[in-house]
Order: C-alpha cells, then sequence, then structure tokens
C-alpha cells in the first residue's frame, strides 16, 4: 500500500502543468499577433517608401501630376495618400497610410522622395513657380 500512496502523492504535480500553459498560451499568442502585426507595419512603410520613389522618378521625367499619382498609388498600400509638389528644379512627392491593424492608431507612415527634374525637350520653364509645361507646336 505505501507504493500507492506514494505514487498518489507524485502524481498530484500533473494539474500545475495544465494550468501553467493555461497561462502561458494567452501571452504567447499576444507575442506572435504582435510580432506578425509589426512585420505587416514594416512592410507597409516599405511599400511608402517605393511608391515615393516610383512617383519622384515620374515627376523628374516631367510627367503630369496625375500620371505621377498613379504612378505611386500602384505600388503605395491601399487607401494611401500622394501628394506631389515642385520647388524649383526638385520635385517632392509625399506617400502617406494609415498602419495596416483593426482600427485607428496614433500614428501614421509618411515617406518622402525628392529627385532633380530632367530637361525635356521642348520644355519652357516658367520663372515664378518652377514648373515646366510643354511647348506648343
Amino acid at each position: 500500500m505505501r507504493g500507492r500512496e506514494r505514487r498518489r502523492g507524485r502524481g498530484g504535480d500533473a494539474g500545475f502543468v495544465t494550468a501553467e500553459a493555461a497561462m502561458t498560451l494567452p501571452v504567447l499568442v499576444l507575442v506572435v499577433t504582435t510580432l506578425v502585426w509589426g512585420l505587416l507595419v514594416v512592410v507597409a512603410r516599405i511599400q511608402c517608401v517605393d511608391a515615393a520613389r516610383a512617383g519622384a522618378r515620374a515627376a523628374a521625367r516631367q510627367d503630369p501630376d496625375g500620371a505621377v499619382v498613379q504612378a505611386a498609388r500602384e505600388v503605395a498600400p491601399p487607401g494611401a495618400k500622394v501628394a506631389v509638389s515642385r520647388t524649383g528644379r526638385h520635385v517632392h512627392v509625399v506617400v502617406t497610410a494609415d498602419p495596416p491593424g483593426l482600427g485607428p492608431l496614433p500614428f501614421e507612415l509618411r515617406e518622402e522622395a525628392v529627385a532633380e527634374a530632367e530637361e525635356a525637350v521642348g520644355a519652357v520653364t516658367t520663372q515664378g513657380a518652377g514648373t515646366t509645361e510643354g511647348a506648343d507646336p
């Protein structure tokens, strides 16, 4: 009988393993979810960088602003906003997007690219605004 009593005494610890697993499982799920969300934010930021660069390249080629915005939106994350401005010989393209997630977060992703405008054959530059317009044939 002593052997049976000893086994029962040692077997009482088995419930603690289940309780510890029940406590740590939600924490592990939270950590993995946070890591996946962080990865999605990094991917969205890289998309914003690529979109700003694509827009700046298009603007540097003297493409119209509509084509610049379209080129940037093709690469940008869904719902991103694209702004194009020209100052002197430089073009600025700013891409802003909300980070991916379940709800509104207190920050946004913002990337900017600047390029020097290329000389276009037959283009006339206006002095005041710093924009380039095509010459009439």
